[in-house]
C-alpha cells in the first residue's frame, strides 16, 4: 500500500520538509510507502483528505512565534470527517533567498505571512524600506527569482538549494528558538494500519462553541479541566463567524483521551456547550527524532 500525503506546496515548503520526515520515519516505522501531493493552500490539502483525493495530509497548526495557523484550526473545525493522528514540531530557520548582489539591491520580498512575521524585526533592520508582499506559501516566489533581481523570498536553506538558488542571509528569523507544530491528520473512519503500535497517546485536541455569551461561560470548561488535573497545554479562541462576538475553542490538553479522568471531563463538558468536536487524540514527534 501507498499512502498519500496532501501538503502545502510547491516543493521546498517547511510543511513538505515535515512530510517528507515523516513519510521517512512512516517507511521505516512501518514499511508502508508514501507519495507527496503538493497542494496550493493548507485548505485544500485538508479537503484532498475529506474528499478522498489523498489518505492523509500534513499542515502546520502553531508556530512558537506567530502562534496559531488559523487556515488549519478553522478548515478542521468545518470538516467534521477528519481526524489528528500525530503531531510533528519542526525547527524552523529562514534565509533571504535572492540573486540580488546585494542586500541594498532588493526592493520587494515575499513569503508567506508566518514567515514574514517572524522574520519581521530582521526586515526592519536590515531592509526597512523594501515592499513586503504575503504569498500562499514560502516557496511559491522562488520560481521567479532569477528574471526578478531585485525580489528577494525568505524561505529555508533546503529550498534554496532545491531551486539552486544563492542565500544572501542565513538565520534571520527574530528568535533562535524557532519551530512549528504540525499535525498529520486522516478521515476519522479509516483503518489506521499506517499508525504505529497502539501506545496511549499523550494529548487530545478538541473544539467547542458555547450556547450563549454570558458572564462564565468560559470558566466552566475550564474548572471541569481544572477540578480533574488535566494540564491545557493551548487554548485559542476563533470567531464563529455567525456574528461579531461569538467565539469558537480550540483546546490541546496534557491526556489521554481513552483514560476514564478524560472521559468524565468529555461527558461534562458537553452539559456546558453548544457544539463539542473532539479533534483528535495523538502523541507528539520531535522532526530530530524523525529517521
Amino acid at each position: 500500500m501507498t499512502l498519500s500525503i496532501a501538503h502545502l506546496g510547491p516543493p521546498g515548503t517547511y510543511t513538505e520538509q515535515a512530510t517528507v520526515f515523516y513519510a521517512n520515519w512512516l517507511t521505516k516505522n512501518t514499511a508502508v510507502e508514501a507519495s507527496l501531493c503538493p497542494y496550493p493552500t493548507i485548505s485544500q490539502s485538508l479537503h484532498a483528505v475529506a474528499d478522498g483525493q489523498a489518505h492523509l495530509a500534513v499542515v502546520p497548526v502553531e508556530n512558537s512565534i506567530e502562534g496559531s495557523v488559523t487556515m488549519t484550526l478553522d478548515t478542521l473545525w468545518q470538516l467534521d470527517s477528519l481526524q489528528i493522528q500525530l503531531a510533528l514540531v519542526l525547527p524552523i530557520v529562514h534565509t533571504l533567498i535572492s540573486c540580488a548582489s546585494s542586500l541594498d539591491k532588493i526592493k520587494t520580498v515575499y513569503s508567506h505571512p508566518q514567515a514574514l512575521a517572524q522574520c519581521q524585526g530582521w526586515l526592519e533592520q536590515f531592509l526597512p524600506s523594501v515592499q513586503i508582499i504575503p504569498s500562499n506559501s514560502t516557496t511559491e516566489a522562488l520560481q521567479r527569482l532569477e528574471q526578478e533581481t531585485t525580489t528577494a523570498a525568505i524561505a529555508s536553506s533546503r529550498a534554496a538549494q532545491l531551486y539552486n538558488l544563492p542565500i544572501l542571509a542565513s538565520g534571520i528569523n527574530d528568535y533562535p528558538e524557532n519551530c512549528t507544530r504540525f499535525w498529520v491528520v486522516s478521515q476519522s473512519e479509516t483503518n489506521a494500519e499506517y499508525q504505529p503500535s497502539k501506545v496511549p497517546t499523550s494529548h487530545t485536541s478538541l473544539a467547542f462553541s458555547m450556547p450563549a455569551n454570558t458572564p462564565g461561560a468560559l470558566l466552566k470548561p475550564l474548572q471541569i479541566f481544572a477540578q480533574l488535573g488535566i494540564n491545557l497545554s493551548r487554548i485559542e479562541s476563533r470567531p464563529t463567524k455567525r456574528s461579531l462576538g461569538e467565539y469558537l475553542f480550540f483546546m490541546d490538553l496534557e491526556a489521554d483521551l481513552k483514560k476514564a479522568q478524560m472521559q468524565s471531563a468529555l461527558a461534562e463538558l458537553t452539559i456546558h456547550t453548544e457544539i463539542l468536536k473532539i479533534l483528535g487524540a495523538y502523541n507528539v514527534l520531535p522532526i530530530s527524532a524523525v529517521t
